[in-house]
C-alpha cells in the first residue's frame, strides 16, 4: 500500500476518526492532513487541532464553511422546497457535499494523493462523500476503513487507541446514548431505543426544541422578506445567511418547531429510523412556498413540484456534482427570478402557518379577477362555458362508448 503518501481525512477528533488517523499511518505508512469543518454545530473545534497536533499531524485544517454551507448549498436547495420522502429536510444530506469539496481542494493545495472519511459501510454518508470526491477529482483514491478494517466494534476501538497511546476522553456522566450529527440546518439522532421502530423518543433527547407542549402560549409572528427565491431579511433587517438560519433555529425551536421522526430508505439499501430537529429550515420551507404561491406562475410552480421528489433523492443519494441536479438547478433558479416579496408567519406550539404574503414587484394576485364581489368586467364568466365543454369533450365520448 505504499502507492499512498499523503492522505486527507475528514476529523473530528473523536475516537472512530482518531483511530483511523492512527491505523491510516499504521497500514498505509503515510502522512495524514486533518480537515475539521465548523458548519455550525455548536461544538468547540480547537480541541480537535489539540488532538491532531499531540497524535504528529503537520498540516492541520480547521475552516468556519458556515456561510458557505448556507449561501451555496442550503438555500439552492430550499429554492426547490426539497423534501425527502414527504418528510426529511435532508440536513446531513447537503452538508457532506461541501466537506467533500473542501476535502479535494485540500489535497491539491497540500499535494495529497487521497482522501478518507469515517462513514460506515452501512450508511449512505460513505456514497454521498465518495460520489462527491470522484466528481471533482476522477483520478483520486479513497480510503474507507470501515470497509477494509476489522475494528468493528466500539471495544475493538477503544483496544486499538489503547495499544497505540490514543488518549480518548471518557464519555460526559449523562451523555447522549445516541449517534448525533449536527449543523446550521439540523440535528439528527440515530441508535439507542431509535432502533425499535415502536419506541416513542424519549423527551429529554431533543437538543434544539421545546417540548410543543410546554411552548409558549402566545403565538410569535415574524416577516420574511425574499430576493430571488433566498430568504434575506427578518422583521426587515437584513441578514448574511448563516446568521440569518441562526436566528430561525432560535425562533422555531422556542416555539417546539422542526422535530420529526421518520422512518426512511437510505440509498444502500436498508430502512433506518432517526430523529431529527430542523426549527429554521422547517420555517424557510413553509415561507419559501408562502412567497411562491403568489409570485410563481401556476405550470412553473407545477413543474417545480413534478421535480422535487427527484432532485431530492438527488442530493439524499449523494449526487449533488452530477450534471442532471445541475440542470434542475438552472431550471429551478430561472423560476426564482421573480420570487421577490415579504412572508409573514405565524410560529405557535410546534406548528408555522403562513398568514400573510405579499409582492410590490411580482406578484401575480390580481384582487380584480379573484373578487367574489363585482369585477367590473374583469372576467367574463361566460368563458367558463366553452372552456369546461372542450375540457370535458374526451369524457363525453368514453362515457357514450361505455353507455353502448
Amino acid at each position: 500500500m505504499s502507492d499512498v503518501k499523503k492522505v486527507v481525512l475528514a476529523y473530528s477528533g473523536g475516537l472512530d476518526t482518531s483511530v483511523i488517523l492512527e491505523w491510516l499511518k499504521d497500514t498505509y505508512g503515510c502522512e495524514v492532513v486533518t480537515f475539521t469543518a465548523d458548519l455550525g454545530q455548536g461544538e468547540e473545534l480547537e480541541p480537535a487541532r489539540a488532538k491532531a497536533q499531540s497524535l504528529g499531524v503537520k498540516e492541520i485544517f480547521i475552516e468556519d464553511l458556515r456561510e458557505e454551507f448556507v449561501r451555496d448549498f442550503v438555500f439552492p436547495m430550499f429554492r426547490a422546497n426539497a423534501i425527502y420522502e414527504g418528510e426529511y429536510l435532508l440536513g446531513t444530506s447537503i452538508a457532506r457535499p461541501l466537506i467533500a469539496k473542501r476535502q479535494v481542494e485540500i489535497a491539491r493545495q497540500t499535494g495529497a494523493d487521497a482522501v478518507s472519511h469515517g462513514a460506515t459501510g452501512k450508511g449512505n454518508d460513505q456514497v454521498r462523500f465518495e460520489l462527491g470526491y470522484y466528481g471533482l477529482e476522477p483520478g483520486i483514491k479513497v480510503i474507507a476503513p470501515w470497509r477494509e478494517w476489522d475494528l468493528l466494534s466500539r471495544e475493538k476501538l477503544l483496544a486499538y487507541a489503547e495499544k497505540r497511546g490514543i488518549p480518548i476522553e471518557g464519555k460526559k456522566k449523562g451523555g447522549s446514548p445516541y449517534s448525533m450529527d449536527a449543523n446550521l440546518l439540523h440535528i439528527s439522532y440515530e441508535g439507542g431505543i431509535l432502533e425499535d421502530p415502536w419506541a416513542e423518543a424519549e423527551e429529554d433527547m431533543w437538543r434544539w426544541t421545546v417540548n410543543p407542549e410546554q411552548a409558549p402560549d402566545k403565538p410569535t409572528y415574524i416577516e420574511l422578506g425574499f430576493q430571488q427565491g433566498d430568504c434575506v431579511s427578518i422583521d426587515g433587517e437584513t441578514m448574511a445567511p448563516a446568521a440569518l438560519l441562526a436566528r430561525l433555529n432560535k425562533l422555531g425551536g422556542d416555539n417546539g418547531i422542526g422535530r420529526l421522526d421518520v422512518v426512511e430508505n437510505r440509498y444502500v439499501g436498508m430502512k433506518s429510523r432517526g430523529c431529527y430537529e430542523t426549527p429554521g429550515g422547517t420555517i424557510l420551507l413553509k415561507a419559501h412556498r408562502g412567497i411562491e404561491s403568489i409570485t410563481l406562475d401556476r405550470e412553473a410552480g407545477h413543474l417545480k413540484d413534478e421535480l422535487m421528489p427527484r432532485y431530492a433523492k438527488l442530493i439524499y443519494n449523494g449526487y449533488w456534482f452530477s450534471p442532471e441536479r445541475l440542470a434542475m438547478q438552472a431550471l429551478i433558479d430561472q423560476t426564482q427570478q421573480v420570487v421577490n416579496g415579504v412572508v409573514r408567519l405565524k410560529l405557535y406550539k410546534g406548528a408555522v402557518s403562513v398568514v400573510g404574503r405579499k409582492s410590490e414587484t411580482n406578484s401575480l394576485f390580481d384582487a380584480r379577477i379573484a373578487t367574489f364581489e363585482d369585477d367590473a368586467g374583469a372576467y367574463n364568466q361566460k368563458d367558463a362555458e366553452g372552456f369546461i365543454k372542450l375540457n370535458a369533450l374526451r369524457l363525453k365520448v368514453a362515457a357514450a362508448l361505455k353507455r353502448k
